[in-house]
């Protein structure tokens, strides 16, 4: 099954804040989890990813810092904090209403 880019919109942000409250983590391996969690159905371009970090670190949602990659190389590590986590909790609670109003209103024929 194919399914709609329109269902993953707007979630970018919650997404990357899943993954990094199980701990910090750079760009590709954010994007590769993003894309394994969702068995290949959402691939998020390396634009909307990056994009993201920065309304999310201007936000105060996450913050930033660099540490050593495979073979010494620095990378960009993301950290959520804690106004993340708050933003983050606030952001499930949301998509729980949504997702309890969309399946009586979708499975209403049922």
């Amino acid at each position: 099954m194919i399914l709609s880019s329109d269902i993953f919109r707007g979630h970018t942000e919650t997404m990357i804040l899943a993954i990094l409250s199980d701990g910090d983590s750079y760009g590709y391996e954010i994007t590769k989890n993003i894309k394994e969690k969702s068995e290949g159905h959402c691939d998020i371009r390396d634009a909307t990813i990056y994009t993201a970090f920065r309304r999310m670190e201007s936000d105060g949602l996450i913050s930033t810092y660099w540490g050593d990659g495979v073979g010494g190389a620095k990378r960009r590590y993301y950290s959520i904090t804690e106004k993340g986590r708050k933003f983050y909790m606030s952001k499930l609670e949301e998509w729980e209403a949504a997702r309890r109003i969309l399946d009586s209103l979708l499975r209403s024929g049922k």
